[in-house]
């Protein structure tokens, strides 16, 4: 049985060195990684969170994510 880990808002904040708020604002936007809302605290899945990471992964600043994603040229 694999054991999950889970991160709280200021934990992942840390993570990117980001503020909490920003993570806020992710969640009513619906972007950012995806989340569980436990007895009214929010938590972040560290599986859910490097699968993100990895889905952020570009080449370049004009890359929109399809190259890295398909391994071809967009």
């Amino acid at each position: 049985m694999t054991e999950n880990i889970f991160l709280n808002q200021t934990e992942l904040s840390r993570r990117w060195k980001i503020s909490p708020r920003t993570l806020e604002r992710w969640r009513w936007l619906g972007a950012g990684p995806c989340f569980h809302k436990i007895g009214g605290r929010v938590v972040y899945k560290l599986a859910d969170v490097e699968t993100y990471e990895t889905a952020q992964l570009r080449q370049s600043t004009s890359d929109n994510g399809q190259a890295m994603m398909t391994g071809g040229a967009v």
